[in-house]
């Protein structure tokens, strides 16, 4: 299984054409504009470069409408934190650029030499300005620390989006930090850093252009108010930041501009179940973690009308169905934002939308000023996965930019030509290395036409001396001798329009190098917390073993159908990380890690092997006593008895609160493991069970003498046998039975299985609910011999109901009822 998967990374490293990009409305054409690792960001200079972030810490700038091959900028290593969904995640140039030459950055920063999750001393986010000259080469002793001391807690929610708006004023995003300040085991929807105006977590926060707080921000004025993100260090006490703008928010990835400058849309991405827009208001309280879109968080339907204080959403989208009005599917995390300028003199359709991606389903979609969503751009070869939007200057005047993970990272055109669109080459080349001669099998069946009824003309370049051929069918063979090429194809359209050509290198008289991945081992699990090594070698036929330098790792973190980055890609050997707690509860189900290792031998020939890490995985079980009642597990409700999967060492919450059921009031008593009613268990590796007993409120306990109720075992009579057979049930009235009176509302029971033809349950419940209820029926074992002072609800005269439930639908079960208190 493994090496089939190595085979297939192998083949989409090196012979795997570009991918198509968007499938697009006619008229409307997707081009490749460069290839750049994992980029993050967009922002055009008023000269029409295009500068791009990269999560690992370098600046990319393309000119001319091309790449250039030397980063402006690439922060070192040891200052910048790139795990996970941290790193350099923003940039905007100032608005006097054209004098100043001013570029602002946001990125993590080590700023304690370390950087670990859920620590005191961790890393911090800070915004900085550099300088960018006229050559695109940035001198690192140009950066001014302007804002500082942003809380990085978990490593994810970090926001990070970057504008100026007409006002001259800085805004910047920042997201809640994924887990809560001093408290690693509040995480996702227990993280209230957002409902904190002592700290700059899930806010958007509002600056002069050096960093120092406009006046006019809503908070300068409240008492005890301070700079939060001060370079100089943040100010004694509590009171609230004065860079907060606006607030209650969880991850404002991504904010856009309003065409006039004089506002924002923040993209903020949800939960478990919804995706918003907000349109930003000053002060306004977006009200997470309370609230998810315009509901209760995590519920789709307990949307009551916006509380007092609170601002809702100006559009949400739901997980898990299609977005309304789009054939958009599957789209679960909000990224870019853009809105359509005049002078993209695109379709009337299009003036002044606001086009919106999505990071899971890789679609971008418009929104209209109803607002209501409509299909721009779907998913085309493969999952787009859209970092960001912007508009910038092309040979069509004004045309989309969007950055995207595919594919190891690209950033892409969408042009509105609707004349005639230009053709998109795509090719394969197999094998690309082997030994000389090497015959080649080439495929450009990929390449393809916005426009409908295209047939394509192939034009071949082989790189080794021979001229350009054409052919009318997409595939073609070429034999070469030893030496490193470079193949090229582009395709044509009967219009005549041309494709931009794409190259693939043909290593001849050399064999890519194989990985091997020797840790984490096959079959290894992980613990939360625990530190993994990546150690792994790689053998050439040419040249060897190789190199460290020639090893680089890079690893995923999946979650349910799409991944975050995780670490890397780091180039080394032996290289250690923090094993990750999944996002929240859900995904505990449904995550784990993917450690890549890519291999480059020294004429450029790689191979990629992967190997899947799982987390060690144990069940925890969540029950109450009496069943059926209501408990939380990291603010998630949970309907006992229930068992949950979790991980080794993950931190989970319990709450046990005060309720009612049928009827009855219960008041929280104890936890089995002595806890407090709130209180926070780290995942034993065995897992385990956790019990909250509960009293009837305002009932007094009475106990009893020993005494037996039901012996199924003895002679058939009104509290004997017979046995019980499957999906039988039979009631007892215990009225004047032991002691108990008519007016007992609860036993205190002790059940003992004797014997039973097959495993299965024994489910207790009042006698007037009719059958057991889903959830609230009390249920014993039979592998259990017996389970002691579970207490029960009844039913008229004291009665309870029993109920056979057996494996297979056969067999029969005896059991034992002893009572040792009630409730009146």
């Amino acid at each position: 299984m493994r090496n089939n998967r190595t085979a297939l990374l192998l083949a989409a490293a090196l012979v795997a054409g570009p991918a198509h990009g968007l499938t697009l409305p006619s008229g409307f054409s997707d081009t490749l504009v460069a290839t750049v690792s994992s980029p993050t960001a967009l922002a055009f200079t008023p000269d029409g470069r295009l500068l791009i972030t990269t999560q690992g810490g370098t600046i990319r700038v393309v000119s001319g409408g091309a790449l250039l091959p030397t980063p402006a900028l690439t922060i070192p290593g040891s200052s910048i934190c790139s795990g996970f969904e941290r790193g350099l995640l923003g940039i905007v140039p100032d608005p006097a650029f054209a004098s100043n030459g001013f570029i602002y950055v946001y990125y993590t920063f080590p700023k304690s030499g370390n950087c670990s999750a859920n620590v005191s001393n961790g890393p911090v986010h800070r915004i900085s300005r550099f300088v960018l000259p006229a050559g695109n080469v940035i001198n690192p002793a140009t950066e001014t620390v302007i804002v500082d001391n942003i809380p990085c807690v978990n490593g994810n929610h970090n926001g990070g989006d970057l504008h100026f708006a007409s006002d001259g004023k800085l805004y910047a995003s920042v997201g809640d930090g994924g887990c809560q300040i001093t408290n690693a085991s509040n995480c996702q929807n227990a993280n209230a850093n957002s409902r904190r105006q002592d700290i700059p977590l899930g806010k958007i926060l509002r600056f002069n252009a050096d960093g120092t707080i406009p006046a006019d921000n809503p908070w300068v004025g409240l008492a005890g108010s301070r700079r939060c993100t001060d370079p100089a260090g943040v100010p004694a006490g509590t009171g609230p930041c004065q860079e907060t703008w606006a607030w209650g928010l969880r991850n404002p990835f991504r904010i856009a501009k309003k065409l006039d400058g004089s506002g924002f849309y923040v993209n903020d991405v949800g939960g478990n179940v919804w995706e918003e827009i907000d349109d930003l208001v000053v002060n306004a309280d977006y009200g997470w973690n309370t609230r998810e879109g315009r509901c209760v968080t995590g519920s789709s339907s307990n949307c009551p009308s916006t509380p007092a204080g609170l601002t809702d959403p100006l559009y949400t989208y739901q997980h898990g169905i299609t977005v309304p009005g789009t054939a958009s599917s599957g789209c679960n995390s909000i990224s870019g934002g853009v809105f359509v300028p005049p002078g993209a003199a695109w379709p009337a359709a299009y003036s002044g939308a606001y086009l919106v991606s999505d990071y899971v389903c890789g679609s971008i979609f418009r929104l209209t000023s109803t607002p209501s969503a409509a299909d721009f751009g779907r998913r085309g070869a493969a999952n787009e996965s859209p970092t960001a939007l912007t508009f910038g200057p092309s040979a069509a005047g004004q045309s989309l930019y969007y950055a995207s993970f595919q594919s190891g990272g690209q950033i892409r055109r969408v042009d509105y030509t609707p004349a005639n669109n230009p053709p998109t080459a795509s090719f394969t080349a197999t094998p690309p290395s082997g030994p000389a001669p090497l015959v080649v099998n080439f495929d450009a069946s990929a390449s393809s036409d916005p426009d409908a009824g295209t047939t394509l003309t192939y034009f071949w370049t082989f790189g080794d001396g021979g001229g350009e051929t054409s052919t009318s069918t997409p595939t073609n063979q070429h034999t070469y001798s030893v030496g490193t090429w470079v193949a090229s194809v582009r395709v044509r359209d009967q219009q005549g329009a041309f494709s931009n050509p794409v190259t693939r290198t043909i290593n001849s008289g050399n064999t890519a190098p194989t990985p091997t991945i020797t840790s984490p081992a096959a079959g290894f699990t992980f613990k939360v917390g625990e530190t993994l090594t990546l150690t792994g070698s790689a053998t050439d036929p040419q040249q060897g073993t190789l190199p460290p330098s020639a090893l680089s790792w890079t690893v995923l973190l999946h979650h349910d159908t799409h991944t975050h980055p995780f670490y890397g890609p780091v180039t080394g050997n032996n290289l250690t990380f923090a094993a990750p707690a999944p996002e929240d509860l859900f995904a505990a189900t449904n995550s784990y890690l993917e450690v890549q290792l890519t291999a480059t031998d020294a004429q450029n020939a790689q191979t990629t092997t992967f190997r899947n890490v799982q987390p060690t995985k144990v069940n925890v079980t969540i029950q109450s006593v009496p069943p059926g009642l209501t408990l939380t597990v990291n603010q998630t409700p949970i309907v006992t008895p229930q068992t949950l999967t979790s991980w080794d060492s993950y931190i989970l919450n319990l709450d046990a609160p005060d309720q009612s059921l049928g009827g009855s009031p219960y008041r929280f008593s104890s936890w089995s493991d002595a806890g407090a009613r709130s209180h926070a268990v780290v995942t034993p590796a065995a897992g385990g069970t956790y019990t909250a007993t509960y009293a009837l409120a305002g009932r007094a306990l009475y106990t009893l003498a020993p005494c037996r109720l039901v012996d199924t075992r003895d002679p058939v009579g009104t509290f004997g046998g017979p046995a019980l057979a499957h999906g039988q049930a039979r009631t007892f009235a215990f009225a004047g039975r032991c002691g108990i009176p008519a007016t007992a509302v609860a036993l205190v029971l002790n059940l003992t299985v004797s014997t039973s033809t097959a495993s299965g349950a024994v489910k207790a419940y009042a006698s007037n609910l009719g059958g057991p209820p889903t959830g609230a029926a009390h249920v014993f074992r039979t592998q259990v011999v017996r389970a002691t002072n579970a207490m029960l609800g009844t039913g008229p005269n004291a009665g309870l109901t029993f109920h056979a439930d057996l494996d297979g639908g056969t067999g029969s079960v005896d059991f034992i009822v002893d009572v040792a208190g009630y409730f009146e």
